[in-house]
């Protein structure tokens, strides 16, 4: 057997997520996932070579208003103005850099520009409620948009979904893709909302909250939060492993 013969490519791969730390596909509190939870095991499949690389979305793809929610449009959107910053991490903590992140939200009044929503609370013709950004080379982002406001919805008699900006992140590669919620601290609303207390771990469910961040706050502009992302550390990284006994 030739020494070429006795290697073997060995693909990089994540570690698989806890399943503690994630809401069960099946939350009945949460009505919508009764009809949409699928009813037999989830299949794993292997990760190749595809699924753990690229695409890369680059610099190309952003606008320069696309972080700045609140300069979007020819006037100015209602509500307190806010920062909203942080870093993304993989689950070995090192910075995922030049990633996008996609950001939406409800407006000021809790309204999403969208034809779905409909219930009575005022549209802000100067607010979409979309941005994206690139993280830089430390994994940082950056946002300036509006607090959003709680939203009526028909889970549950008299529900309210508390403050929340949904975020999108790619990570490195698809199979590192993050959708999650980022909620404020000290929402009254948290109690009764099955989306949030679908996170059964009482730490991850903390992890979705941001805190407030004093210091990058911005006197007579913007009230700050932080909001660190981690998304799934690689344990191995593409190598040949070759057999030293020749």
């Amino acid at each position: 057997m030739t020494q070429d013969a006795d290697r073997k490519l060995i693909l990089p791969s994540y570690r698989r997520d806890d399943v503690d730390a994630h809401p069960p596909l099946l939350s009945p509190g949460y009505r919508s996932t009764v009809a949409r939870a699928p009813h037999q095991p989830l299949v794993y499949l292997p990760q190749r070579l595809t699924e753990v690389t690229g695409p890369l979305l680059g610099e190309g793809r952003l606008g320069e208003l696309d972080h700045d929610l609140t300069r979007q449009h020819d006037g100015e959107p209602l509500g307190q103005r806010i920062i909203v910053h942080g870093r993304v991490l993989d689950g070995d903590g090192r910075a995922v850099p030049h990633t996008l992140v996609e950001i939406w939200q409800a407006n000021a009044a809790g309204r999403y520009r969208h034809a779905a929503d409909t219930w009575p609370a005022p549209l802000d013709p100067n607010f979409t409620g979309v941005g994206r950004a690139l993280t830089d080379s430390d994994g940082r982002y950056h946002f300036v948009t509006v607090q959003p406001g709680a939203y009526p919805w028909r889970n549950h008699d008299n529900a309210w979904r508390p403050a929340h900006i949904h975020f999108s992140l790619f990570g490195r590669a698809f199979t590192q893709r993050l959708v999650t919620q980022m909620y404020f601290p000290g929402d009254p609303l948290f109690s009764q909302d099955p989306i949030f207390n679908s996170v059964r771990d009482e730490r991850a469910r903390q992890r979705m909250v941001a805190r407030y961040d004093h210091r990058t706050t911005r006197p007579e502009w913007a009230l700050a939060y932080e909001f660190d992302i981690v998304l799934r550390g690689r344990e191995a990284t593409v190598f040949e492993d070759e057999d030293d006994d020749e």
